[in-house]
């Protein structure tokens, strides 16, 4: 670098006139003089922080819409590529913005080292004078032109040096750093989750984020230091020295970027030891670094090291190989049953990818696949799995087997790659394979990337005729909006719920809902990961309609699962004519009522989950193929420790014959009916009954039960009117009866009903307490002065309790006074049978019997007397 005499020094840095001098070493700009009247123009309080600045940060107050064109135009200028230095520019000033003139010229020193001077000019505040953008470009259009026509060295949003400009400063800047005795290292930063920050906020709100770290990583480490690498990505290279504790300090400062408006930043570190590697091997191998915690939710950093490297070698193994290894059948197609939950038999598979390598071994799809979509080649491997595929179902059909759908992955990336739709339908339709025999399987992630380009497509293979399943579903931030965006013909649970089934209370919780969610959509649910029977018990319960896992078999080829046919250790293939049958019994919500439940029943409490259940018959027993646990703990209610087996059957009439009556309606005239019944523990039940389906190869029929309703007389509240039931049950069990009144025997607490002579219904006209006390005083009022001692000495509560201890109803006849004049009527007091000693007592009219009975009584004495 060159260096002016002490003399030279001094007298240049005096001057009141805003002079710079640069000189271009090591392909970069460097300051190697300040004026004194520079500083006053730009505002430095020091020369060490003046000179400070220019070295690392030389556009820190540049406008940022101009610091890349007038950095490009240092650069031409240092290359010789323009004659004169000549821009107009805005730069912060005082807090405003004012309009810059730098003009420079080259002046080869004796040395023979050419160095630039540039002059300033402050043209007064930018707002004053042109106020606008467009203004001010009008007014310099030549310059600007004169710009953009030429190769640009710095990038338009971030005033950073372009990757291009950036390999030839890294080049040098790492062969100084070695002279220097010390190690370079090369950082790649990336801002994560820039797509759904942009989303949410904005991509003004994304390019300020942007902006913003750009400046903190050129305070760090200097602009020219730096590079934007995409469109929230950052390289740079510095010198090993103190670097994690650099890096954190980055870090902790980026929490504040952008008034805390930001997303994470993770960084890979390749230490730059071998100077034979290229400087965007080593950015590349600082990405890959990256890479490797992208899933980490934290800030972190991440070194290259030596199982990276491998991985790489494998890497690049892999796209070598892979046209042949689909050639030479290294890579097969694997599948495995998908299970369907009510009837136990396998209704769809999966197809997925194995590559056995002659040189390398057994390679995961883990491995190969992510190398694939980065180098956007997935689409060969998946054609290559629709092919095989579609052989292996040719095959089935020659077998004479059942053939059920299968179920193929595509990547995202398929979609960029070629039109992977036409690809698929040209493979289908030429095997003669119908096409609703081939599912396609997308993961949220894929679809959530470009929700409006996926969403075209999916639609393109569904109007085809091929159905599509949202894989993977269930962990991501926008899995909400993918269901309100587009149709799915069923969604795949992501099999981390499995994981995590055993230690997070919380995440059963989410499966049911999810799976409830899907059902209240119309659509089925696949739950991958199914390792065990507690797993399948629940979510069977839970309504989840099909299951996938090592439960039932792992993935194997083609030949392993005929074999297990021929060996008689097959699980089953579903016959594809009872498949609607079963899809609709696995459509049916037994969660949510709220579309059929007629309305009297709508504001019912009393279960927090109705109870539901689905049975099939034929008409004679019952088996239940579905139930929610409401259903199971109704039944455990009514006969305590009992467990509904789904491989038993059961009594058309084990509920009652009612019960039995409304299925047998039901299965005669479909549709749905609603109906009452008295079970054996004395619980009043209004229950409804719908007929689903008919299987078409059984002639058996699917039936969904629900109990609306449900009355335990031994738990009526006494405490205030409020609680005390008014419903159809009370009124079912005392039609007959003019009064009716609900009896604790033990504290004598009691309800007094009545029917609505107009509607029929019930209502409560009193309730009370000391139930025995009040009948002797109601009875010197309302019963027939003769019979009043009767009524007295007879019901008592002695007597009732000893009459009830027999197992006999209570009766007592008597007369009340009326306004026509006595009338008889009949007292029956009945047991509930339920828990406590609670009894009903009605009261109904007798007159008529006995009438006819005086009458029958004279007829006999007059007959007698002739």
């Amino acid at each position: 670098m060159y260096n002016f005499t002490p003399e030279q020094q001094y007298a240049l840095e005096k001057s009141v006139a805003p002079i710079a001098v640069y000189q271009f070493i090591n392909k970069r700009v460097k300051t190697i003089m300040l004026s004194a009247g520079f500083l006053e123009l730009f505002g430095f309080k020091t020369f060490e922080e003046a000179y400070h600045v220019m070295d690392n940060d030389m556009y820190r107050d540049t406008h940022p819409d101009d610091a890349p064109r007038i950095a490009s135009e240092a650069v031409r200028f240092a290359k010789d590529e323009i004659p004169n230095y000549k821009v107009i520019y805005r730069s912060m000033l005082n807090g405003e913005y004012h309009i810059i003139h730098a003009e420079g010229k080259h002046i080869v020193m004796p040395t023979g080292e050419r160095i630039a001077f540039v002059w300033y000019f402050d043209e007064g505040p930018y707002s004053e004078i042109f106020g606008n953008q467009g203004q001010f470009d009008l007014r310099y259009n030549r310059i600007l032109k004169a710009s953009s026509d030429s190769e640009t060295h710095y990038d338009y949003l971030t005033g950073m040096p372009t990757m291009s400009y950036f390999v030839d400063l890294a080049k040098e800047g790492c062969r100084e750093i070695r002279e220097n005795g010390k190690t370079p290292v090369m950082l790649f930063f990336d801002l994560c989750g820039i797509r759904n920050f942009n989303r949410r906020y904005g991509f003004a709100e994304g390019d300020k984020l942007i902006k913003a770290l750009s400046r903190l990583l050129a305070s760090h480490f200097s602009n020219e230091n730096c590079s934007r690498f995409g469109q929230d990505q950052f390289v740079i290279y510095t010198d090993g020295d103190n670097i994690e504790q650099r890096i954190n300090e980055v870090l902790s400062e980026s929490d504040k970027l952008n008034n805390g408006l930001n997303t994470l930043i993770r960084v890979g570190i390749y230490v730059y030891d071998d100077e034979k590697i290229s400087i965007r091997v080593a950015c590349d191998r600082a990405k890959v670094a990256c890479d490797v915690v992208r899933n980490t939710q934290t800030n972190t950093f991440n070194y290259f090291d030596e199982e990276l490297r491998k991985r790489i070698e494998m890497d690049q193994y892999i796209v070598d190989n892979l046209d042949k290894a689909i050639s030479e059948r290294w890579i097969q197609a694997y599948y495995q049953p998908i299970v369907r939950a009510v009837n136990g038999k396998v209704c769809d598979e999966e197809a997925l990818s194995r590559w056995h390598d002659p040189v390398k071994g057994l390679l995961s799809p883990g491995v190969f696949i992510p190398v694939l979509e980065r180098t956007n080649q997935v689409y060969k491997l998946d054609l290559c799995i629709i092919e095989q595929v579609l052989e292996k179902i040719r095959a089935q059909m020659d077998k004479g087997l059942y053939v059920v759908p299968t179920s193929v992955n595509l990547s995202r990336t398929d979609f960029d790659a070629c039109d992977i739709v036409e690809e698929i339908r040209k493979r289908v339709d030429a095997s003669g394979v119908g096409r609703d025999k081939i599912t396609i399987e997308i993961t949220e992630s894929a679809i959530c990337r470009d929700l409006e380009v996926m969403k075209k497509q999916i639609e393109r293979f569904q109007d085809l005729g091929f159905k599509v399943w949202i894989d993977d579903f269930g962990t991501g931030y926008s899995a909400v909006n993918v269901l309100q965006e587009l149709h799915f013909d069923l969604i795949k649970l992501d099999m981390y719920f499995m994981h995590q089934f055993d230690t997070s209370p919380k995440n059963r919780i989410i499966i049911t809902e999810l799976i409830k969610m899907a059902i209240g959509l119309g659509v089925e649910t696949v739950m991958e990961g199914v390792e065990t029977e507690e797993q399948k018990e629940f979510l069977t319960e839970a309504g989840c309609t099909k299951l996938q896992g090592y439960y039932y078999c792992k993935p194997i080829p083609a030949k392993q699962v005929f074999e297990r046919y021929e060996k008689g250790i097959q699980i089953g293939f579903e016959n594809p004519e009872e498949s609607e049958y079963y899809a609709a019994i696995g459509n049916t919500n037994l969660y949510d009522l709220s579309d059929e439940k007629p309305e009297e029943f709508a504001k019912n409490r009393f279960f927090q989950t109705l109870p539901m259940a689905i049975v099939e018959t034929k008409g004679k027993s019952i088996r239940y193929i579905r139930k929610n646990k409401a259903f199971q703990d109704f039944i455990d209610r009514i006969v305590p420790g009992f467990k509904i087996n789904e491989d038993s059957k059961y009594p058309f009439d084990y509920l009652g014959p009612i019960f039995a009556g409304t299925m047998r309606k039901c299965l005669k005239d479909g549709g749905k009916h609603i109906a009452k019944e008295r079970l054996r523990n004395g619980m009043i039940i209004d229950f409804m009954v719908r007929r689903i389906s008919e299987n078409p190869v059984t002639k058996r029929s699917s039936l969904s039960i629900a109990i609306l309703e449900c009355t335990d007389f031994s738990k009526v509240s006494f405490d205030n009117e409020e609680k005390i039931p008014t419903d159809s049950f009370v009124y079912a069990l005392t039609a007959d009866y003019t009064f009716l009144y609900y009896v604790d025997l033990d504290t004598e607490h009691f309800i007094e009903y009545i029917p609505n002579e107009q509607t029929g219904e019930l209502e409560i006209i009193r309730h009370g307490v000391n139930f025995f006390a009040q009948v002797k005083k109601d009875a010197k009022t309302v019963v027939y002065k003769d019979d009043v001692q009767k009524v007295i000495n007879e019901f008592t509560k002695d007597n009732v309790v000893a009459t009830l201890g027999n197992k006999q109803s209570f009766n007592l006849a008597y007369r009340l006074v009326t306004p026509e004049g006595p009338k008889y009527v009949s007292m029956k007091v009945s047991s509930m049978g339920t828990e406590g000693n609670r009894v009903v007592i009605g009261v109904n009219s007798i007159e008529a019997q006995m009438k006819a009975a005086e009458f029958y009584e004279r007829e006999r004495y007059q007959k007698k007397d002739l």
